[in-house]
């Protein structure tokens, strides 16, 4: 015979044929909630704890939303909360990754066990670290908010655990190789662009958005205020930098000064060529009309670049990690290179660029013997003190042994 628990919310307990315990509820109109349990106790507990929830508001409504469903009116109503890019790269992200594993799931039946199965499994299958943390990002942050709307109770990803980032040797050009490439850069449109970018690690976005009004000529300061941005389906704008860090001012050399007088002057005789089509938006590395460069134009000339060069293939990006990499190498303070990266803390820098230290400190370790070598040293005891590199002739321990025994 069942049990019945009156209340507000009912529910009831009982005990059929199978002999194990069965808890059902009536949370909303016409959908009623059955679980099973071994034991009264367990059947006793979930019924309290579902009574429990309904007063302080849960939404069991949810127990009908699909994840697909629910990621795709998260993700709409949290776009203008985002930066563009940041919600483009959700939206892709969640249809590449989320929807087809997870999509069909109820909202209220994905568990701490699932989402890190299912963290294993893109794993496994070659999906990216950095890719994987992303999609916990976006799944944490969706179910957080359905927490707040009283749909879930408890956000499962909260203990989820995450691998780790590996930061590995980043793909760099020695001093050697920069030197070969800049030269072979001689004749391209974008030659102050690399000098800049292997001399100072700017992000391409950075380098893309600089104007002339951030450079003082005289003090050879540059102040980096923007980012340029491409986002699918938007096209190209102008955004601020994400962090506080990443606005900073750089200090330029004279040898980077003058590959930018060059390009300015290069880039005046390009205005005289594009006449009406130019468009002026006071960009130190715009298209040849005078609007924000694609960067897919770029690439193909970096690439071209790099094999006149005869050195390895890189990403643009690895020009960043190769001014970094010279930038410690050559004993510039880490705190110095954080700053000139743009890093919020120098952790980031040190996390980052931590594989570069084994060798700075073989540097260390020779620079420490020149400095404190030789050592001239006598002992007490059976020592020859004629000898000029104080090297020990006899063994002084019985000495001092005998010494301590008296």
């Amino acid at each position: 015979m069942a049990k019945h628990i009156r209340g507000r919310y009912e529910g009831s307990i009982s005990r059929p044929p199978s002999g194990h315990w069965r808890a059902q509820t009536t949370p909303i109109k016409g959908h009623r909630v059955t679980r099973t349990f071994k034991t009264k106790l367990e059947a006793l507990t979930w019924l309290r704890d579902m009574q429990s929830d309904l007063q302080r508001g849960f939404d069991y409504q949810g127990s009908k939303i699909l994840l697909k469903d629910y990621l795709h009116d998260w993700l709409d109503t949290s776009r203008k909360a985002l930066r563009l890019k940041t919600a483009d790269s959700y939206s892709r992200t969640t249809e590449k990754y989320i929807i087809p594993s997870l999509g069909e799931v109820p909202l209220k039946d994905l568990t701490l066990f699932q989402v890190e199965k299912y963290y294993t499994g893109l794993i496994e299958n070659g999906v990216g670290i950095r890719t994987v943390r992303l999609v916990h990002s976006i799944l944490h942050c969706a179910f957080e908010k359905a927490v707040i709307q009283s749909i879930l109770t408890r956000n499962p990803t909260s203990h989820a655990k995450l691998p780790r980032y590996k930061h590995g040797e980043k793909k760099v050009l020695d001093d050697q190789q920069v030197n070969r490439f800049l030269l072979a850069a001689i004749d391209s449109p974008f030659v102050g662009l690399y000098h800049l970018a292997v001399k100072t690690g700017m992000r391409l976005g950075e380098l893309l958005g600089l104007k002339w009004s951030d450079l003082q000529w005289g003090s050879g300061r540059l102040y980096v205020q923007r980012q340029l941005q491409d986002v699918r389906g938007i096209g190209c704008f102008f955004q601020e930098p994400k962090t506080s860090s990443g606005r900073r001012t750089l200090q330029l050399g004279e040898g980077t000064i003058q590959a930018l007088r060059e390009h300015r002057e290069f880039q005046q005789i390009q205005k005289d060529l594009a006449g009406q089509r130019w468009q002026e938006n006071d960009l130190i590395f715009p298209s040849k009309i005078g609007t924000p460069l694609n960067p897919s134009n770029l690439r193909l000339d970096f690439n071209r670049v790099l094999e006149r060069a005869g050195v390895p293939r890189v990403r643009i990006h690895d020009l960043r990690h190769t001014a970094a990499s010279l930038m410690l190498n050559n004993g510039i303070p880490v705190i110095v290179v954080s700053k000139i990266l743009g890093h919020a803390k120098p952790s980031i820098t040190m996390d980052i660029y931590g594989h570069l230290y084994n060798e700075m400190q073989e540097g260390a370790a020779r620079l420490m013997d020149e400095l404190i070598s030789p050592i001239k040293f006598t002992l007490p005891g059976n020592v020859n003190r004629g000898s000029s590199q104080g090297e020990l002739i006899s063994n002084p321990i019985p000495n001092i042994c005998n010494d301590l025994h008296r």
